[in-house]
C-alpha cells in the first residue's frame, strides 16, 4: 500500500472536519496534529493559527477582524523570537475601563512562551526577567498608563526598556557594586511585549506598537466567561502545539523578507515584518488576511492623538494661511484663540515666546526679524516652516481654483457700508496694486493705510476704553467677506503695524484722546 503524504492525511481529516459541529471541531483538529506527528510531519500552520483564533474569539470581542488577526500573529511570533531582528509591541488601548484589554492579556498568557505578567513592577525585577538565562520571556504589562502618568519620571528605566527592547541586541547598561568594586554589566532588553492601558502611550512607544483600540461591549455582544482554572489546560495544550510548529519552521524564517503591502513602510514595515513572515509560513488564507490587516491597522494608527509638536505645526499652518511672515506676538495671540487647542493652558500657563521657540527648535525652525508693512518685529516665516510642514503634516488639498473663485465671489458681495472706502482697493490673489505684491492675497498697502485711519477714527468716536481684543475684532469684522478667511489674520497684523509701528506691540486700550501703549 502506498504510503500517504502529510498533505493527504491532512486533507482527509479536514474533509471530515467540515461536517463536524463547532463543539467537535477542536477535537478533530487535535486528531490532525496527532496523526501528522505519528507520520513525523509538522502540523499545518494555517490550521493551527485558526485554532488560536478560535480560542481568542471565545473570550475577547475585538474592534475588527483585522485586530483579531494581528493578535493571533503576534502570539505566534513570540514563539520565534530568535528569527527576528525586531519585535512589535502589541498595545491594547481604550478610553474607558472594562473594554477587554486585561482579558486579552490573560488569554495571551496561556499561549505565549515564558509569560511574565507585569503590573506595578520595579525596573530591577523587569530587567532581571528579560535578561534571565531561562530564555526570552514574553512581557504582558497591564495598566501601562500608570507607568506614564504624573510620576512618569520615576519609571524612565522601564520606558527605556520598552523602547529599546524591540530590537535584537538591545541591552541595558547597569552598575553593580561587588564589595568595594563597582562593575558594569549589560542585560539584554530584547523580548516580546504586549501592553494594556487607558488613553494613549508616549509617542516613542506608539511608533513601536501595533495599536488595537478596544471598546466596551454592546448589549447583545456575548463572550464565554473566562476562568483560568478551567481553560488553562486547553490553552497550554495549544501553546505546546505552537512551540512544536515554531521549532519546525524557525530555520526557514531566519532570513525571510516578506513582501510588504502598499502603504506599509519604514517603521510600520519593521512592526509587521515578523507577523507577515508568520502568516506566509502558515499558508492558507493567512498571507492575504495578514496584509489586509496590516494596511487597515496602519491606516487606523494615523488617527491617533498627535504629539504637541505635530499639533503646533498643524495649528501654525492654520494660523499662517497665505501669509509669508507673522510676528511672534500675533502667532501667540492666534494660537491662544484657537478653540479646543492646548496653547492657552500648558500645565497651567499659556504658551509664551520662549516656549514657542523651544518647541519649534527641534524642527530646525528659529525666530528672526521679519518685515510686515513698515514694522520689523521678531517672528516666523513661511519659508522657515515649509520644510517641517512637508515632512510632518499631510498635504493640504489643492484649492488654487476654489481660492480664486471664492475671492471673486466675496468681491461681488461688498456691502454699501464699504463702497468708496478702503475696500474699494481689495485685491484678488492675482490682481494687486503693486507687482511686487503679486503673491500676497488681500489688500494693497494703500488700502491697509486707509483702513487703519478708519479704525482710528472709529476708536476716537467711541469715547470709551477699547482693549486690544475689541480693536482686533472690529478690524476682523470690517475685513470679513472682503479677503480670504485664511488671510484675515495677516491683514489684521498689517493694520496693527500701521497703527502702532514702533514698537510692534498691541495696545492695552484706546481712548477718545488717542491710543495708549
Amino acid at each position: 500500500m502506498k504510503e500517504r503524504t502529510a498533505e493527504e492525511i491532512a486533507d482527509e481529516l479536514l474533509r471530515k472536519a467540515k461536517h463536524a459541529t463547532k463543539k467537535n471541531k477542536g477535537a478533530i483538529n487535535s486528531n490532525v496534529s496527532e496523526s501528522l506527528e505519528a507520520q513525523g510531519a509538522p502540523e499545518p500552520g494555517d490550521l493551527l493559527l485558526k485554532d488560536v483564533q478560535a480560542l481568542l474569539s471565545r473570550f475577547v470581542i475585538y474592534p475588527s477582524e483585522h485586530a483579531r488577526i494581528a493578535h493571533v500573529l503576534w502570539i505566534v511570533h513570540a514563539h520565534l523570537m530568535d528569527a527576528w531582528e525586531s519585535t512589535p509591541r502589541l498595545a491594547f488601548l481604550s478610553p474607558e475601563p472594562a473594554s477587554g484589554k486585561t482579558r486579552a492579556l490573560e488569554i495571551s498568557e496561556l499561549l505565549v512562551p515564558l509569560p511574565v505578567e507585569a503590573v506595578n513592577v520595579s525596573p530591577a525585577y523587569l530587567f532581571r526577567k528579560v535578561g534571565s538565562k531561562d530564555g526570552l520571556p514574553t512581557i504582558l504589562y497591564d495598566e501601562i498608563d500608570t507607568v506614564f502618568g504624573p510620576k512618569a519620571k520615576e519609571n524612565e528605566e522601564i520606558r527605556g526598556l520598552l523602547n529599546a527592547g524591540h530590537r535584537r541586541g538591545a541591552v541595558a547598561g547597569r552598575c553593580v557594586v561587588k564589595g568595594n568594586i563597582v562593575e558594569t554589566e549589560e542585560i539584554s532588553a530584547y523580548c516580546a511585549v504586549a501592553l494594556a492601558g487607558l488613553g494613549w502611550l508616549p509617542d516613542t512607544l506608539l511608533t513601536r506598537s501595533i495599536i488595537i483600540r478596544m471598546r466596551k461591549r454592546k448589549q447583545g455582544e456575548k463572550i464565554e466567561p473566562f476562568r483560568r482554572r478551567l481553560h488553562a489546560r486547553e490553552g497550554h495544550a495549544l501553546r505546546s502545539r505552537l512551540s512544536c510548529w515554531a521549532a519546525n519552521v524557525a530555520a526557514g524564517l531566519t532570513n525571510v523578507w516578506p513582501a510588504m503591502p502598499e502603504g506599509v513602510e519604514d517603521r510600520n514595515a519593521d512592526l509587521w515584518e515578523a507577523l507577515l513572515a508568520v502568516a506566509d509560513a502558515a499558508g492558507g488564507d493567512w498571507p492575504n488576511a495578514a496584509r489586509v490587516a496590516a494596511v487597515a491597522i496602519v491606516a487606523d494608527a494615523k488617527d491617533r492623538e498627535p504629539s504637541l509638536g505635530i499639533r503646533l505645526l498643524a495649528d501654525l499652518r492654520t494660523v499662517f494661511g497665505e501669509a509669508e511672515a507673522i510676528s511672534t506676538e500675533r502667532i501667540l495671540f492666534a494660537l491662544h484663540s484657537l478653540k479646543e487647542a492646548p496653547w492657552n493652558d500648558l500645565k497651567g500657563k499659556p504658551l509664551n515666546e520662549r516656549g514657542l521657540a523651544t518647541r519649534l527648535r527641534q524642527y530646525e525652525v528659529k525666530p528672526k526679524v521679519v518685515r510686515i508693512g513698515e514694522a520689523t518685529p521678531h517672528g516666523y516665516t513661511r519659508e522657515a516652516l515649509n520644510d517641517a510642514w512637508e515632512r510632518y503634516l499631510p498635504p493640504l488639498p489643492s484649492s488654487a481654483g476654489s481660492a480664486t473663485s471664492a475671492t471673486s465671489a466675496t468681491h461681488s458681495e461688498t456691502s454699501n457700508d464699504f463702497n468708496g472706502g478702503a475696500f474699494g482697493d481689495v485685491a484678488d490673489v492675482a490682481d494687486v496694486a503693486d507687482p511686487a505684491e503679486a503673491e500676497r492675497p488681500g489688500l494693497s498697502d494703500r488700502a491697509i493705510t486707509e483702513l487703519a485711519r478708519e479704525i482710528e477714527d472709529w476708536a476716537h468716536s467711541q469715547h470709551r476704553h477699547i482693549d486690544a481684543g475689541e480693536l482686533e475684532a472690529e478690524i476682523g469684522r470690517r475685513l470679513a467677506g472682503h479677503v480670504l478667511s485664511a488671510a484675515i489674520g495677516i491683514e489684521i497684523e498689517r493694520i496693527m503695524c500701521v497703527l502702532f509701528p514702533v514698537p510692534a506691540k498691541k495696545p492695552t486700550y484706546a481712548t477718545a484722546s488717542g491710543f495708549h501703549q
